[in-house]
């Protein structure tokens, strides 16, 4: 018998349709998740969704990761989660990140520029917004005249978590948020983040983790590399900082492997040592093996990003039996 975190969080990711979300969540209702977490890729969008969530749980906290800071304005972010924190009665945990700039520039149309400080003037922005008071903010980036939210918000303090990568983003997520986001951190590297920046002021340290569960273990672990190899080939920041940080040849052979032929084979380049320091793919026992791991690089709250192998049903029950039926 292995231990499960005292508390645990699920990703219903962009792979689930709209009902498929809505199903996996009156499911997870019956559980002691402590977070139903709900990405905004390029698909469903968040608040939407966030709100159709919190209608069909009762207890579970809702939130959003990440919901981009290019493509609202900090004001509209202000009112999103303003009215899904009232729709959900006081769930809502804001989730922010810079997303990337393939995703702000191409579909957004907006230059990916100062993600620092658009950051740090978005945080400040929507907690004065939410305080309910006359907001005239003048920044380096914004400048607000006059604004005060025409509803009273359900808490003036909705707690706001950030999605960390590089150091410096990682170092303003502990001077002005309420909790960190981490993604496709090696554990050892997360581990030495962790104890550092805990040391120095305590937040929520949050992560996501891929996870693919199946009876058959190969196919569980197939799974977990054509995930992992499509972050390595589109997501250059995380593309970037596992090769830093102990997986330069690795990720520098996926990726070259992506520009000859695209997604047809670069999973195959996964090593074992990435799955092992990155995701959690197996059986069940295996997986509550691996998950373990995770507990001791000092995570607060693990986030299981549900990766559907076949059936999404199916699948979305085995998962929970594994981590959720202890």
């Amino acid at each position: 018998m292995y231990t499960i975190f005292m508390r645990i969080a699920c990703s219903l990711g962009s792979l689930l349709s709209v009902n498929q979300v809505l199903e996996c969540s009156e499911i997870l209702s019956k559980t002691n998740v402590d977070t139903i977490w709900i990405p905004e890729t390029w698909g469903m969008e968040n608040f939407s969704m966030l709100s159709a969530v919190s209608n069909r749980t009762t207890t579970q906290k809702i939130g959003s990761s990440i919901i981009n800071i290019y493509s609202r304005s900090p004001a509209a972010i202000a009112m999103g989660a303003a009215t899904v924190d009232t729709l959900s009665d006081g769930r809502l945990i804001l989730g922010l990140g810079t997303s990337s700039l393939p995703i702000v520039e191409t579909f957004h149309g907006y230059k990916f520029q100062k993600p620092l400080e658009r950051m740090k003037e978005y945080v400040e922005i929507i907690r004065l917004v939410l305080s309910g008071k006359l907001v005239n903010y003048t920044g380096n980036i914004f400048e607000l005249k006059n604004f005060t939210l025409l509803i009273k918000p359900k808490r003036d303090l909705i707690p706001i978590y950030m999605a960390a990568v590089n150091q410096k983003m990682v170092n303003l997520t502990w001077d002005i948020a309420d909790g960190v986001i981490f993604y496709l951190r090696p554990l050892n590297e997360m581990k030495e983040t962790i104890t550092k920046m805990q040391s120095k002021k305590k937040i929520d340290v949050t992560c996501q983790i891929i996870t693919c569960v199946a009876e058959d273990s190969k196919t569980a672990i197939n799974r977990a590399k054509k995930t992992l190899a499509f972050y390595v080939s589109v997501g250059k920041v995380y593309r970037e900082f596992l090769a830093k940080n102990g997986f330069k040849n690795e990720t520098s052979n996926i990726f070259d492997e992506f520009k000859k032929s695209g997604f047809k084979s670069n999973h195959e380049l996964v090593t074992d040592s990435m799955l092992k320091s990155l995701v959690v793919s197996g059986t069940p026992e295996e997986c509550k093996k691996q998950f373990q791991n995770f507990k001791e690089v000092g995570i607060d709250l693990p986030i299981i990003q549900f990766n559907p192998i076949g059936d999404v049903s199916e699948s979305f029950k085995l998962l929970k039996k594994t981590f959720l039926d202890e």
